[in-house]
């Protein structure tokens, strides 16, 4: 029971008894009940009609010191004020605000003792949340009105920049870098509109599936663009002296200084959508034209893949399954960012964990939390980088590592050494393809022979554009794209290719949602002498292959030719050198 209640088990009953509401008797049979069938004393009261849910709340607020709000007070709310928050906190904290001054925000809530959201609605809002109490059944009622409308007002981005008529005036005069009012400033991006702009912005990039938000400002507009299945589109070009005041906002929800406008900042957001929790990088820029800023959208459900959801074809499969469970080596996931990396080694960790290994891991952010391993988030700012958390995540006795990439020889170093006494190691390098993490190593100063004897894998890897379900039809291409490709020897046999013909799901683009493709490279005795022999890349390559390796292109052909992408989409992505 929380520790906000033991007060009123001990003395609401006593409560209603001094105010004549209930005989020293009907308390006597209420605390009886309690005891047969337990919960709160307050609720049996009004079970058994001594009492209403309007007195129980009523006396709980006189008990607390809280005032209480009654669902005919509520009827007088202020819609723009309550819409200060997003629907989704208001229904997960069944809250409502009624109040915005210097003393914080005033918010009904049917919990007031509620910690946690008081916490991320002072987080959200910047300011200190001041509860009143409520009931959640009137409180429900309320946000049924209040919402609606707010979904349709929302709709046009037009009604969204009609509210922000008060902010153009007011910052107009600061288009041009001159001097900025910074409390004027500070005052702004708390008002209602601008709140809902950002948060219309934001939504509306869940809701397309965009993993990537850029506000790019340019001399005459501000430009909003998405990035949908790793592709960037417009999406809409609000007016050009809202860049400050948008920037502002996301700065004060990232918890950044927003007075500086000078050098780049990073910072972090989280918010919770859809019965889902989504944490936002947050990247600023200077230009010419002023801040430039990028939101990558990080939705924590979707880094637990399961092996088999990956992408990876039959037989890479098997060998990345053999290579994860192994008791020791080095694991190598290489690609450029957005390529599916942190995935892959997320699925693979959750895939191994067990009771038996402690798992350990040091990232930069921890984009997943994964029960049953303990995640180290560095923080260079105070020197604890990757190479300083290794060494110390050594001291901690772990069976299983995971470093968020290898930077410098200096981590690198550390990982092979842990490679090659007995732990298994797992990171990321920045490479075209699974060679190059070899050479890689090699380049960072890494010997060959401890470079072939600790690493066990290298998954290459990019995500290709999957074809719209909905829209999805046979094909034939032209015979000059056909002539200039290898796909027949693939298959051996005539194909039958697909395309999106593009429709409301998709956009009209053809695509929805992304499919991994994976050039996996097992370190066999026959490459090892390759590498210790300082071989050039080609040449380790070319054996590789021999020895049955599907390279990007190759693997992404396959893809095409089970009817998941396209011929096009394969091309964007890959070479047929690769």
């Amino acid at each position: 029971m929380p520790k906000e209640y033991l007060g009123e088990v001990k003395q609401l009953g006593k409560f209603a008894r001094e105010e004549g509401l209930i005989t020293e008797a009907q308390l006597d049979q209420a605390l009886k009940r309690q005891k047969e069938v337990g919960g709160y004393l307050g609720d049996i009261l009004v079970d058994m009609w001594l009492i209403t849910e309007e007195t129980r709340l009523r006396l709980l607020g006189n008990q607390h010191g809280i005032p209480y709000m009654s669902l005919k007070e509520m009827e007088n709310i202020d819609p723009k004020i309550a819409r200060i928050i997003p629907e989704v906190l208001a229904s997960k904290y069944h809250t409502i605000p009624i109040k915005k001054d210097a003393l914080g925000l005033t918010v009904i809530m049917a919990n007031p003792f509620d910690v946690m959201a008081k916490d991320d609605l002072r987080k959200f809002m910047s300011c200190e949340i001041n509860p009143v109490l409520g009931s959640r059944k009137a409180i429900e009622e309320s946000l049924k009105v209040i919402y609606p409308q707010m979904e349709e007002e929302i709709g046009p981005i037009s009604d969204v920049l009609g509210d922000l008529t008060n902010i153009q005036v007011e910052l107009k005069r600061d288009s041009d870098d001159v001097a900025v009012d910074i409390a004027k400033l500070e005052e702004q991006v708390r008002e209602a509109p601008l709140i809902k702009l950002v948060n219309y912005i934001i939504a509306n990039a869940v809701d397309k599936r965009a993993s990537d938000i850029h506000i790019e400002p340019s001399e005459d507009r501000l430009n909003i663009r998405y990035r949908i299945d790793g592709i960037l589109y417009d999406i809409m070009t609000p007016p050009r002296y809202l860049q400050m005041a948008v920037v502002s906002r996301i700065k004060v929800m990232a918890e950044l200084d927003i007075a500086e406008r000078r050098l780049p900042q990073d910072g972090r957001i989280t918010i919770r959508l859809e019965h889902r929790e989504l944490d936002l990088r947050v990247s600023t820029l200077p230009t010419q034209f002023g801040e430039k800023v990028v939101l990558r959208l990080l939705d924590k459900g979707s880094f637990l893949l399961g092996l088999e959801q990956l992408g990876l074809e039959e037989e890479g499969l098997a060998i990345f399954k053999r290579s994860i469970t192994r008791s020791y080596g080095l694991i190598l996931a290489t690609g450029p960012t957005g390529s599916g990396k942190s995935t892959s080694l997320y699925s693979a960790l959750d895939f191994i964990k067990s009771p038996e290994k402690n798992i350990v891991t040091i990232e930069d952010p921890v984009e997943c939390q994964i029960k049953g391993i303990y995640q180290v988030q560095a923080n260079p700012r105070i020197g604890l980088d990757f190479a300083m958390g290794f060494r110390a995540i050594l001291r901690q006795d772990p069976d299983i590592i995971m470093v968020g990439e290898i930077r410098d020889q200096e981590t690198a170093e550390i990982a092979i050494r842990s490679a090659l006494t007995g732990h298994l190691v797992f990171s990321t390098l920045h490479t075209n393809d699974a060679i190059g993490t070899i050479i890689r190593l090699i380049n960072m100063g890494i010997e060959p022979f401890l470079v072939a004897s600790a690493v066990r894998l290298s998954l290459a890897q990019r995500l290709v554009r999957r074809i719209c379900d909905a829209c999805k039809e046979p094909y034939t291409p032209s015979k000059e794209l056909l002539d200039s490709l290898n796909a027949w020897d693939i298959v051996g046999e005539e194909p039958v290719f697909y395309r999106g013909r593009g429709c409301k799901r998709c956009n009209t683009t053809g695509y929805y949602g992304r499919v991994g493709i994976y050039e996996v490279f097992e370190i066999r005795p026959e490459l090892r002498d390759l590498i210790l022999q300082y071989n050039s890349p080609g040449l380790i390559k070319n054996k590789a292959v021999e020895l049955g390796m599907a390279t990007l292109y190759q693997s992404g052909m396959k893809k095409v030719l089970r009817g998941l992408t396209t011929i096009e989409e394969v091309l964007r992505i890959t070479t047929e050198d690769d």
